[in-house]
Order: C-alpha cells, then sequence, then structure tokens
C-alpha cells in the first residue's frame, strides 16, 4: 500500500474544512498505489490526467481510464488502486453545492473543456476571493459536470452474504462459465431464488453482472498494455472479434480505441 504524505493528508483536511463550496488539489501515485480505505465529508471528482484508477468501494467496483472521472457521493468509503503511474487530480463539492449533480456514486465522461477546468482549478488558492475570475471558474467547472454523461463503468455489489460470495469468486476468475445453476447452489438458494436475489441486491441480471465483471477486469489487464487477444481469451470469450463486438456494443469503441 502507498502511504500518503503527511503534507498530502494536511491538504485534504484544509479542503474538508474550506470555506469555499469547491476546491481541487493534485496527487501523483505510482504504478500498483493504493490510497487505502477512506471517505471524505465532501463530494468527490476523481480524475486522472493519465494511467487509470481502480476505484472500490462496500457497493460497487469502478475502472476509470483518463477519458473518464469517477464521482463519490459525501462519506463514501472507498480504495483507489493505480494501473500504472497516475497523475490524480481531486475536485471536493460541498453537500450544498452540486445541487442537479449525480445523486450517485458513478463514471463520467471528460470532455476536453472539463479537463481543462479540472486542470485549472487545481492551480487555483484554496480560500480564493468571491466574486472573482477563480469563483467563476469553479462555478464553471460545477455547469459542466452537470451536463456530463454517466457511463457504464460501474459493477454493483450486493449485501447479501451468499450472493456477495458469487461476486467475489467472479472477480477473482472472471472467465469461469460455469452454469447459474452452480453458482445458485454455491449461494445456497434455487436458481430461481438466486437470480430474483440478484437483480434485487445489483439492480442487474446475474448474465448481465457476469459480462460487466469481465469487461471491467478486460480494461485493467488493456490498461497494463496487454494483448486484446490474450484478454480476449482469458476473459472467456470465443474469439477477438467476439469480445471486440460485446466491447463495442458496451463502450461504443473497440479495446484499441478506449485509451485514446
Amino acid at each position: 500500500m502507498y502511504s500518503q504524505s503527511d503534507n498530502l493528508n494536511r491538504l485534504l483536511e484544509q479542503h474538508e474544512q474550506s470555506e469555499r463550496a469547491v476546491s481541487a488539489l493534485v496527487a501523483d501515485y505510482p504504478d500498483g498505489a493504493s490510497t487505502g480505505e477512506h471517505a471524505h465529508a465532501r463530494a468527490q471528482l476523481l480524475y486522472a490526467i493519465s494511467g487509470v484508477m481502480v476505484v472500490r468501494s462496500a457497493t460497487g467496483h469502478w475502472v476509470v481510464p483518463p477519458t473518464r472521472a469517477v464521482w463519490l457521493q459525501p462519506n463514501v468509503v472507498h480504495e483507489v488502486r493505480m494501473c500504472g503511474p497516475v497523475q490524480m487530480r481531486t475536485v471536493f463539492v460541498a453537500s450544498d453545492a452540486h445541487d442537479e449533480l449525480p445523486r450517485s456514486s458513478c463514471v463520467v465522461s471528460v470532455a476536453p473543456l472539463l479537463r481543462e477546468l479540472i486542470v485549472a482549478a487545481c492551480k487555483v488558492p484554496l480560500n480564493y476571493p468571491e466574486d472573482s475570475r477563480d469563483d467563476r471558474l469553479m462555478l464553471l467547472l460545477l455547469d459542466e459536470l452537470r451536463t456530463t454523461s454517466t457511463l457504464p463503468l460501474h459493477l454493483p455489489l450486493p449485501a447479501h452474504p451468499g450472493i456477495g460470495k458469487v461476486c467475489q469468486l467472479l472477480m477473482e476468475d472472471p472467465a469461469d462459465g460455469q452454469a447459474t445453476e452452480r453458482w445458485a447452489r454455491l449461494a445456497g438458494m434455487t436458481t430461481r431464488t438466486f437470480q430474483r436475489t440478484f437483480m434485487r441486491e445489483t439492480g442487474v441480471t446475474f448474465g448481465q453482472w457476469r459480462q460487466q465483471v469481465r469487461l471491467l477486469a478486460a480494461l485493467e489487464r488493456l490498461a497494463r498494455g496487454e494483448r486484446i487477444i490474450d484478454v480476449a481469451f482469458d476473459s472467456g470469450y470465443s474469439s477477438q472479434s467476439a469480445f471486440t463486438a460485446m466491447f463495442r456494443r458496451q463502450f461504443g469503441v473497440p479495446p484499441s480505441a478506449f485509451y485514446e
């Protein structure tokens, strides 16, 4: 685990206590680093100008490339793990300032203007004057964030212990293609009860969840520069073309173009 410096911890405390509704800071991490589990009293927009972040919480798992950011609600306990060296840029938003922003933690698209606003916000002093250029820059950042779209890079996690055991095993081995009936028995349920409980716990079907866990695991491996054909077969697909077709349906682009 990567240990944050005392200086960074002090900065985080200052941002939590800032008089301003929006603030931003810089934190860079080496490949493989982890922030450890933590939470913030303010909502948080996590963005990496380079590298890929894997964000985990009790209720979800997100893979976040440089064209995306993750929006975390206040007080969400989470951990961020780095795939490659990560140049992280974080925007904190006070609870009374994020009306019309996402009401749940999610991944959002980062258009060029939003990217530049995030980078510029990191250069703004913590307690900038009201009605100043810096203040207007922060307000524009919020306006852009309100118009951005959410993206299907979220893996919901269940609270049910039996369903959770199944999910954990599949996250460890996404290519495991055993039948739903086998997973239901492992969870101590009939197949019908398993499918109904899985939908209630996660909001998606078991088949949809299993597809998503494979795609997110594939994103992590692609971020490390692994070959698409190797990732496809190891993810349980019969061919690279089948994997590419599924990837394009989910994300709108082929695997080769996702990180461009």
